[in-house]
């Protein structure tokens, strides 16, 4: 057996460098420079490593992200700690859900059985204010739905914040640190949504008084108005919606004053870059979450509509109806379930990736990753150093 390097005692001294065809000489085999320390810097005196990427202890590696990780990342969010993000994400819609429908349809059952109790006499007005009070009941879902979306977010924003650094907690965790926040973020909640609903009621307001004062020419305008000022809206929202979607993940991670996370996040997106790549992402992600659940609940929901109908094509049984009710039944139920398992992952993926815009941008702006590293350099050499998120924030 041959070998290309010949054998030399250990006596021997230490073999020259070979001429090398290109006219420079080639070092020996073996080690010949002394590991530095982590992430590439070199120590004194020792030879320069080539560059090494920055740590990766947890959710994304801690340098600024590309648009690649930045589509990537809130999907891994769902596979790194599923028990807290789409179980959490998951009871919390399935607790809306249940609550919505048993407030309106205890309400709807009383104030509907007055109506059919009522004298013919007092009928037309019982009837209306049965109306009234289910639209009235209608506003308590809606509240709650806010508030444990608000929470929801909550939670989601310090499990992306924890997961960058490489921590896993479960929802008790989460919840011992969003405490004194969450009412924050609630308010945040129903200020946008009492912004949405006055501007669409002035526009709507607008167009039902050219109506009904101008007159045939009225309902022209009116319709031109209605066009153009939903047009607006739109143009309104997407602007607005891109300059303050970092203040929730500013309420829960830096912890600032509600009007001070306004103008942190309209801080964080200004500029060119920012704004577009914060709308951008943010869209995209949207559309393919809401493509993929199109797909999925497509076949779904035919199947709820037309299943009954290949099952029973002679209709149901007049003597036992039981088992055609009871298939709709099932196959309402299936389309309910997906519809809850869909939205689930879109609320974490559409939340996670806000977070990691937020991320992106401080370390883009004011070399967050930097004190990321720090920290958790620090922290794997066993040093008891501050939280980073808890760092007072770069003035904007």
């Amino acid at each position: 057996m041959t070998d290309d390097q010949q054998w030399q005692s250990p006596g021997d001294p230490a073999p020259q460098p070979s001429p090398s065809p290109y006219g420079a000489s080639v070092p020996p085999p073996g080690p010949t420079a002394q590991p530095g320390p982590a992430y590439g810097v070199a120590a004194p005196g020792a030879p320069q490593q080539g560059w090494t990427p920055p740590p990766r202890p947890g959710l994304i590696p801690l340098r600024p992200l590309g648009f690649g990780t930045l589509l990537g990342a809130p999907f891994q969010v769902l596979r790194r700690n599923p028990r807290t993000t789409f179980g959490t994400a998951l009871l919390v819609q399935v607790l809306v859900l249940l609550v919505a429908g048993g407030v309106v349809g205890v309400v709807s059952v009383l104030a509907f059985g007055r109506v059919a109790e009522a004298s013919a006499e007092d009928r037309d007005a019982v009837a209306a204010g049965a109306v009234a009070t289910v639209i009235l009941s209608a506003l308590v879902p809606v509240v709650l739905g806010l508030i444990a979306s608000a929470l929801l977010q909550g939670v989601l924003v310090l499990e992306v914040a924890r997961g960058t650094l490489g921590e896993k907690l479960r929802l008790p965790g989460l919840l011992r640190l969003a405490r004194g926040r969450i009412g924050a973020l609630i308010g945040w909640s129903l200020l946008v949504t009492l912004a949405v609903v006055i501007a669409i009621g002035i526009v709507a307001g607008l167009v039902a008084v050219l109506v009904i004062t101008v007159g045939e020419a009225g309902i022209v305008l009116g319709v031109l108005v209605g066009i153009l000022g939903f047009l607006a809206l739109v143009a309104l929202g997407f602007w607005l919606g891109t300059k303050l979607s970092l203040v929730p993940s500013v309420l829960m991670i830096e912890r600032l004053p509600l009007g001070a996370a306004i103008r942190r996040s309209w801080w964080l997106t200004t500029g060119y870059a920012p704004f577009w790549k914060t709308l951008g992402t943010q869209l995209l992600v949207s559309v393919i979450i809401s493509t993929a659940a199109q797909v999925v609940t497509f076949p779904v929901s035919l199947l709820g509509g037309f299943g009954g109908a290949l099952l029973f094509p002679n209709g149901a049984d007049p003597d036992d109806p039981s088992g055609s009710i009871g298939v709709l039944l099932a196959l309402n139920i299936l389309v309910i379930l997906v519809s809850l398992v869909l939205g689930a992952i879109g609320a974490v993926v559409q939340t996670a990736v806000t977070a990691l815009l937020y991320l992106d941008l401080r370390m883009r702006k004011e070399g967050f990753d930097l004190d990321l590293v720090r920290y958790v350099e620090a922290r794997q050499a066993g040093h008891d150093v501050p939280d980073p998120y808890a760092s007072p924030a770069a003035a904007g």
